[in-house]
């Protein structure tokens, strides 16, 4: 790496880091989710760089070269087939096997009658949630299971999970030596209510479930809330600079009601939030869909705990709600970036600048993960624009105190129990990853 690479490096680095932290840089920082895009970019097709990670960390290198982005994700279409295919996941529609090879990946909504979660499993799955996952979900979500199969799968997928997972350290590092590029974020956290639609009993029984039994639904995500924030913690940024993101989706009006956003989704994800700030990080809210209604939640957080990203709410109302209080980031829609014009994305990035960025705190961004269907003109327009005229003046550091860090758990005395646990722990890290990040 050379000293002017490592220097461009440090420069976005602080520059990210002062915007999400509320100071003023000396620009506004450009961080596009970019997953499918960066294959359109390269000339692969979305089968490619779902099949095949090597090539997708390629196709990462290849943009954070040819655009000036402050920071990316290592890899944003994060899907790969080695492992989904080893463990015979059923929920997947993947390019170029079940849908055409230059469609991007697609989740399958259950049948209500066959989710992968009854509503008659409501009290095992509360009882004991991992058990749960063991004994009856996975032989449900898995085709091995269906083929006699599950021993080798279990262990090629598992295998398959390390190896994947042990790649992004020096993918990371690579896009540091190579780009100047920082990577964007860091962990993963979702709400337990989005999990329960998303991997259990899919959006349409969970909408019944939630007018029909709500009590029960409250109490799965009370159940999964241990371990879900016991995933989020584990993942932390140990430096504490890059955030964890969580993918919001189906939590908001009109979705879910009201009642059910402050009893059930917010009562439970509020917590997970907080025991993260209380640890000195931050909490990505990539806010999916329209989230008008509960800015005003969000606005309880502790100052500076989150950055909020906009995708379908309304920017001045976001800004008014919460600009000041946290940074903001997003705003670009993705329809524009596929189907307007360099000067048409030019001027919305200059109203979201001029809203959003006056005073700091704004990170440019797309709306929503930007796939293939973004076109690279559009894109650079985004990012040139916004490296020309989203300029500062005057710099101004953060203010933010981080508090002491953590001291980290001692392990116990005896030697045995230290092994046992720490296998326990990777075996439950596998069936958690499954649920959260496959």
């Amino acid at each position: 790496m050379t000293r002017d690479l490592e220097a461009l490096y440090q420069q976005r680095r602080q520059r990210y880091i002062a915007a999400m932290r509320m100071g003023v840089p000396d620009c506004v920082p450009i961080r596009p989710f970019a997953a499918e895009f960066t294959a359109a970019h390269t000339g692969f097709t979305c089968q490619q760089v779902t099949h095949d990670y090597r090539i997708a960390f390629d196709a990462v290198i290849r943009c954070c070269q040819d655009y000036d982005w402050d920071a990316a994700v290592p890899n944003m279409v994060y899907v790969w087939t080695g492992l989904t295919h080893a463990a015979g996941l059923k929920y997947y529609a993947v390019p170029g096997l079940d849908i055409p090879a230059d469609v991007a990946f697609q989740y399958r909504e259950p049948d209500p009658e066959n989710a992968w979660m009854r509503r008659e499993d409501y009290d095992e799955f509360i009882e004991n949630p991992e058990a749960f996952l063991w004994n009856t979900w996975l032989p449900r979500v898995s085709r091995a299971f269906d083929e006699r199969r599950s021993s080798q799968a279990l262990a090629t997928s598992a295998w398959a999970m390390a190896d994947y997972f042990t790649a992004f350290g020096p993918q990371i590092e690579r896009m540091r030596r190579e780009t100047a590029t920082v990577s964007a974020i860091c962990g993963m956290l979702k709400a337990p209510l989005d999990v329960l639609a998303d991997k259990f009993r899919g959006y349409l029984g969970l909408a019944f479930d939630l007018k029909e039994c709500p009590e029960k639904v409250m109490a799965a995500c009370e159940a999964l809330r241990p371990y879900l924030t016991g995933v989020a913690l584990g993942g932390l940024d140990p430096a504490r600079e890059i955030p964890i993101p969580i993918w919001m989706h189906r939590g908001c009006v009109p979705f879910i009601s009201y009642e059910h956003f402050e009893k059930i989704y917010w009562a439970t994800l509020k917590p997970m939030v907080e025991a993260i700030v209380e640890r000195g990080n931050q909490v990505l809210f990539y806010a999916e869909g329209k989230w008008d209604a509960h800015l005003e939640a969000f606005a309880q957080l502790p100052k500076g705990g989150i950055i909020f990203h906009i995708d379908r709410s309304d920017p001045a109302k976001v800004q008014e709600a919460l600009g000041g209080r946290f940074a903001i980031s997003g705003g670009v829609p993705n329809a524009l970036l596929a189907f307007g014009s360099p000067a048409e994305v030019e001027a919305k990035c200059k109203e979201l600048i001029d809203l959003l960025g006056r005073d700091g705190g704004y990170i440019m961004d797309a709306s929503a993960i930007m796939q293939n269907d973004s076109r690279p003109e559009n894109v650079k327009a985004m990012t040139d624009f916004t490296r020309r005229y989203g300029r500062y003046s005057e710099t101004r550091e953060s203010t933010m105190v981080l508090p002491p860090a953590p001291a980290a758990p001692p392990p116990p005395e005896d030697p045995l129990a230290r092994i046992d646990g720490e296998m326990q722990g990777r075996a439950s890290a596998y069936i958690w990853h499954l649920v959260l990040s496959f």
